[in-house]
């Protein structure tokens, strides 16, 4: 894992308060929000949000799980299982959304969710329409209404995922398409759930090398 550049920022989250890792680039084309997967804001995430900002983007992935990480797959079900997320995540992915849209220029921003993270990211789209135009979803999905959404959708899928099946997948990709925005899933052979992610054994670097290309050119190209 390279040497992290970005930094811890606090920010005003509901009545209290949140943290996430902001990263900086020298000149700025855009904002992107990270939200993490379940394992927690670990370095993975936080590199992400440096590569991210080598590219031009001021990036902010909010920590969900108040600086705790997991290790394994055990230890972030227990996680999971002692965190009331609809309660506590909400207002700290909103505040870092308002802290984001007060540290960078222009209007529209960019989401990009792992897993866990990923349905957050699409419940954002629908909670922040005017804010966010752009999301980008790995490995996670969350069927709601779109009918509110401005955004273009760009999905990273595994063709055989046991906690994502296909049927879910594509499920999700016409409830979008059903709203009438721009969506795009893609499924890469021979991968599974956490493919993107360099410090899971499930990582395939060859999918992950195309889904990062395919993330870019999204990014840059939708507005």
């Amino acid at each position: 894992m390279p040497t992290l550049k970005g930094t811890m920022v606090e920010f005003k989250a509901g009545p209290g308060k949140g943290y996430g890792y902001l990263s900086l680039p020298k000149t700025s084309r855009g904002a992107v929000i990270v939200l993490h997967a379940w394992w927690g804001l670990n370095d993975f995430f936080k590199a992400f949000c440096d590569r991210l900002a080598q590219e031009g983007y001021t990036t902010l992935a909010p920590d969900l799980r108040q600086g705790k990480i997991a290790h394994t797959i055990d230890e972030a079900k227990a996680m999971l299982s002692s965190a009331n997320e609809e309660e506590t995540f909400p207002p700290v992915i909103l505040g870092g959304l308002d802290h984001l849209m007060s540290t960078s220029t222009g209007h529209a921003f960019g989401i990009v969710g792992f897993s866990m993270g990923a349905a957050w990211a699409l419940w954002l789209s629908t909670k922040r329409p005017s804010e966010v135009n752009r999301v980008v979803t790995f490995y996670g999905t969350y069927p709601i209404d779109f009918s509110d959404s401005k955004a273009s959708y760009l999905g990273h899928y595994s063709p055989e995922d046991e906690w994502e099946p296909i049927p879910e997948v594509r499920k999700l990709e016409e409830k979008i398409r059903q709203a009438n925005r721009p969506v795009q899933f893609h499924i890469y052979p021979g991968t599974k759930h956490w493919f993107f992610e360099e410090d899971r054994p499930e990582y395939n670097s060859q999918a992950a090398r195309l889904a990062w290309t395919r993330t870019l050119d999204f990014l840059q190209t939708t507005h």
